[in-house]
C-alpha cells in the first residue's frame, strides 16, 4: 500500500489567507477523493507568528493595526480588508473585520500542539479560525481559548493545564525554526512530501492538482520498486 502524502502547513490563525487556503485544500483534497484511485492526504498544521511582538489586548481596529504596523494609509487598510472579504466570501468564508479583536497568537498556537496530540488539531485550528474570523472572539484570553478548545472537543480542565504549563512553547519554537530552514517568509505555505511547497491561498483546482500529481508519481514509483 502506498504511504500517504504528508502535507505540512505552516500558518497563523489570525492571517486571513490562511483561512482561505485552508478551506481551498480541504475543497481541493475532497474533489481529488473522488478519483477511481484516490490520493491518501496525512494534513498537519504547524506553527507561524505573523505578529509576534502584538500585545494581547491590541487598542484598535484590524484596518488600524495594518495602518501602523505596515506604514500604509487607514484608506489603503481597508480597501486591502475589502480585497480580502471578498476573496474570503468566494471560498465562503463570512469575514467579519468590523468586530475582529486583534491579538497576540502564541498561545492560540500553543493550545494548538495540545489539540495535536490528543489527536484533535484540525477540529480546533477550525474552530480557532472560525472564532476569530467571523464571530470576534478573542484569541488571546485564557478563558476563551479554553471554551474553544471544548466546543472542538478537547477536556477543559486538560487545556487550561496545557496553557498555564507552557510545555507547548518549545513546540511553536520548533516550528518556527523550521519554517526559517525551508526559508518560509510568509504564510499559508505548505510542503508536500518535504519536497514540494506551494506559497499562498492558491485555489481548490491547484490542490486538486499537485496531490494527484504526487500520487501519480508515488504508484509510478512503485511500480518500479515492485
Amino acid at each position: 500500500m502506498t504511504d500517504a502524502i504528508k502535507i505540512d502547513v505552516w500558518s497563523d490563525i489570525a492571517c486571513p489567507w490562511c483561512y482561505i487556503g485552508k478551506r481551498n485544500l480541504e475543497k481541493g483534497l475532497e474533489a481529488a477523493s473522488a478519483d477511481e484511485d484516490a490520493p491518501v492526504v496525512e494534513v498537519t498544521f504547524h506553527s507561524f507568528e505573523l505578529s509576534p511582538d502584538t500585545p494581547v489586548d491590541f487598542v484598535g481596529g484590524e484596518a488600524e493595526y495594518l495602518s501602523s504596523h505596515k506604514g500604509i494609509s487607514t484608506a489603503q487598510a481597508n480597501q486591502m480588508l475589502e480585497r480580502v472579504t471578498g476573496v474570503a466570501a468566494a471560498a465562503g468564508l463570512e469575514y467579519r473585520f468590523d468586530l475582529l479583536q486583534h491579538t497576540n497568537t502564541v498561545k492560540a498556537h500553543e493550545l494548538l500542539h495540545f489539540a495535536k496530540e490528543q489527536g484533535r488539531q484540525h477540529e480546533l485550528a477550525e474552530r480557532l479560525m472560525s472564532a476569530y474570523f467571523t464571530e470576534g472572539r478573542h484569541l488571546g484570553r485564557e478563558d476563551e481559548l479554553v471554551a474553544l478548545a471544548v466546543d472542538a472537543g478537547l477536556d477543559a480542565d486538560a487545556a487550561r493545564e496545557a496553557l498555564a504549563s507552557g510545555r507547548y512553547l518549545a513546540a511553536v519554537r520548533a516550528d518556527q525554526q523550521q519554517a526559517i530552514s525551508y526559508g518560509i517568509s510568509g504564510v499559508p505555505f505548505f510542503v508536500i512530501d518535504a519536497t514540494y511547497g506551494v506559497s499562498g491561498a492558491q485555489p481548490p483546482e491547484a490542490f486538486a492538482d499537485i496531490v494527484r500529481q504526487v500520487w501519480s508519481e508515488r504508484r509510478a514509483m512503485a511500480v518500479v520498486d515492485g
